[in-house]
């Protein structure tokens, strides 16, 4: 759900492809007849079982779209409905919630954006995220999340590729800690949402190298002025952050390294709050929808 969100990004920002992301009713349920030629369909699963994501990707693709996948589930439907499909090699997700297949997910997308360019320096910034993942990984505690332990509603906010990591975290809030959390970005959140935020209000802000650092920072320092308990994620540059964003070898590749070190936290918090954050109540490992 993410995922192609983040990857979108890469296309947009970098090259100047225009991406959109398909809400895949509009096949199984609303029989649209969407012209498929010259399209390519770019689909991202863990599980690659979805019939809500099988069947658009095999009626495009016989419609003359180019169709491939990610999938973690080298032998999935999914895999078999693509053109061409490519395994995350993000190992077995013993959780129900995934994580590793998300961020193997955005990898794969930020490299076909390498490659499809010829972008050098990106490849580079990708052979050297490992190191940045490892130490990310290597956090431990609740660190900055330390005061969502109580919270039952909170607002998530990024702008740009940090839109989606919002998303993403405000999701596995939900999932895995029961927060009715809810992502918006910077631009949007000062309309409706802003009449949530009053004292104690808790807020997380994702403030990532880029246009949009400094007036997330100033957003941050508005919402702690109207009495919300704002934690910042920002690099180590950034005063006044709660969570340390790691810097990566290309700006584009900051989000990955940002949701890797969330994920550690969150883990936490979720056990904090008395929870297993790999059983989540009501869940279940693929959700075959249509």
């Amino acid at each position: 759900m993410n995922a192609p969100r983040l990857g979108a990004h890469f296309f947009r920002h970098e090259y100047g492809r225009l991406v959109a992301t398909l809400p895949m009713s509009l096949v199984t349920l609303y029989d649209a007849a969407l012209r498929a030629r010259d399209l390519l369909l770019l689909a991202i699963s863990q599980s690659g079982q979805s019939p809500d994501l099988v069947a658009p990707v095999r009626e495009l693709g016989a419609g003359g779209a180019t169709t491939v996948a990610w999938v973690n589930a080298p032998g999935s439907p999914l895999a078999a409905a693509s053109a061409w499909h490519f395994a995350l090699h993000a190992a077995p997700e013993r959780s129900v919630v995934a994580t590793r297949s998300f961020t193997a997910s955005l990898v794969g997308a930020a490299r076909l954006a390498g490659h499809w360019q010829g972008d050098r320096d990106l490849l580079d910034a990708l052979e050297a995220l490992p190191a940045t993942l490892e130490e990310a990984t290597a956090a431990e505690g609740l660190g900055g999340l330390a005061p969502l332990r109580a919270a039952r509603g909170m607002l998530v906010i990024g702008r740009g590729a940090g839109l989606a990591v919002a998303e993403e975290a405000a999701l596995k809030l939900k999932e895995t800690c029961g927060i009715q959390a809810e992502a918006f970005s910077a631009a949007e959140v000062q309309h409706g949402p802003m009449a949530l935020v009053g004292d104690g209000y808790p807020v997380l802000v994702f403030a990532l190298r880029g246009p949009a650092l400094a007036s997330l920072v100033e957003l941050a320092g508005d919402l702690r002025a109207r009495g919300a308990r704002v934690l910042l994620a920002a690099p180590a540059s950034v005063a006044g952050r709660d969570l340390t964003v790691a810097e990566t070898l290309a700006e584009d590749l900051d989000p990955i390294a940002a949701i890797q070190a969330f994920y550690v936290h969150v883990e936490a918090l979720a056990r904090a709050r008395g929870l297993d954050p790999d059983a989540p109540p009501n869940l279940s490992k693929v959700t075959r929808t249509r």
